[in-house]
């Protein structure tokens, strides 16, 4: 069953994601609605996280080299500057290019839920995929999310602004959750975590 507002509410008072907003924010300055943002917060039926300003790391083409997630090498990976201007602080992700970034908030997943990442609508507009991830039955940490910039313009991925949404599904409760069994994406910090086997 998709969880609704109610339900995210009560389980945020119980610190499933920190820092946590109730509704969704579409203008930093409220009634003036002077200053637009990526909305972020609580939805009907998801909360829309937003991306960190900590970091954004950007794959490089190096000639002859095979990406291996078996001996992934960070070398392949470059940090990228963070922006600033009247629209807001943002990340320039390159046309045709992949990127990983990391959630603001930091994630609590109850035993008897999985989370499902997808993308905003805004962003798809501008051929900007965010990678479908999920965040398994007792799940804690920063996600690393994972973007591909699919058209042939550069874009500007705002910080601190909504990202992807997330949406509840709870199931009959599992045997072993992600946290009872140590998965090894368990506690990610607010920085990237890399590919790891």
């Amino acid at each position: 069953m998709l969880k609704s507002d109610r339900w995210i509410h009560d389980q945020a008072v119980g610190g499933m994601i920190e820092p946590f907003q109730p509704s969704l924010v579409r203008h930093l300055d409220g009634e003036k609605r002077e200053k637009p943002v990526l909305s972020f917060g609580c939805s009907s039926y998801g909360y829309d996280l937003r991306l960190s300003a900590r970091e954004f790391l950007i794959f490089r083409h190096v000639p002859g080299t095979i990406m291996n997630p078996k001996r992934f090498n960070p070398a392949n990976l470059e940090p990228t500057a963070l922006h600033r201007d009247a629209d807001g602080a943002y990340f320039i992700l390159p046309a045709h290019s992949y990127g990983l970034g990391v959630a603001l908030e930091r994630l609590r997943v109850p035993r008897s839920i999985t989370v499902i990442c997808l993308g905003k609508s805004t962003y798809a507009r501008l051929g900007i995929i965010v990678n479908t991830t999920p965040a398994e039955a007792s799940w804690e940490g920063h996600l690393t999310l994972e973007f591909s910039n699919s058209s042939g313009a550069d874009c500007r991925i705002y910080a601190n602004e909504g990202i992807c949404q997330l949406l509840f599904f709870e199931g009959d409760p599992c045997e072993i959750t992600y946290g009872d069994r140590a998965g090894k994406y368990q506690h990610q910090p607010e920085r990237v975590t890399l590919a790891r086997i």
